[in-house]
């Protein structure tokens, strides 16, 4: 018995159970989030906009009936009293296709998935924001190579107008031997062409000549 609950206490403290019960949790959460925001702001107003341009039932009343059995139904006024009966679809007993449920349904996905876009997209800002903030911060402070190479030059690591000068000249010697290293690659590439001419060069070689010629 012991040794189970050992083992129960390992598992329960592993970091990738507390990560999943942590993104179970606020999973729910953005859930909830996304979910309200659609059903609860932005489905209403398209609602209302389909309601101008369908009727005051909006999608509700989009059917294509395959078999029809109709019912009656009390007429009211706005009082709430029966002013008299009216032929309705029977909805129960009918066999029909609800082409409104379906466009509901479309509209509702789209309306989930932009929100979702939408929250993941600020969510990646704040942290791209929330990085690029960590970077430019350590940026004021110096490697370890940089304080030995800047210790052995002489140069006081601790200030950051000496240590930025530093890195400015660093970087302009890297691109300086990166420059010369692709033209020592592009001349040896040239000589190796001249001692090992291709067709296409002999045959220019023989256009040239020719040129000449005339």
């Amino acid at each position: 018995m012991k040794k189970f609950f050992e083992e129960f206490k390992t598992f329960i403290t592993r970091g990738n159970v507390v990560d999943m019960a942590v993104g179970v949790i606020v999973g729910s959460s953005f859930t909830a989030i996304v979910n309200g925001l659609s059903n609860f702001i932005l489905k209403p107003l398209i609602n209302a906009l389909l309601a101008l341009l369908f009727g005051q039932d909006s999608l509700s009343g989009i059917y294509t009936f395959l078999i029809r059995v109709d019912t009656t139904a009390d007429v009211l006024d706005e009082a709430g009293n029966v002013i008299g009966t009216q032929i309705v679809p029977d909805l129960a007993q009918s066999i029909y296709i609800d082409w409104g449920a379906f466009i509901n349904a479309i509209i509702n996905f789209f309306l989930v998935a932009f929100v979702l876009f939408t929250i993941v997209k600020i969510f990646n800002r704040i942290r791209e924001g929330h990085k690029k903030a960590v970077e430019d911060f350590l940026d004021d402070f110096p490697t370890k190579e940089e304080k030995r190479e800047m210790k052995a030059l002489g140069l006081n690591y601790k200030d950051n107008e000496v240590l930025a000068q530093y890195r400015a000249e660093k970087a302009a010697a890297a691109a300086a031997e990166e420059e010369r290293k692709k033209a020592e690659e592009e001349e040896k590439a040239r000589q190796e062409r001249l001692e090992n001419p291709t067709t296409e060069d002999l045959l220019k070689e023989i256009r040239d000549i020719l040129k000449k010629g005339r």
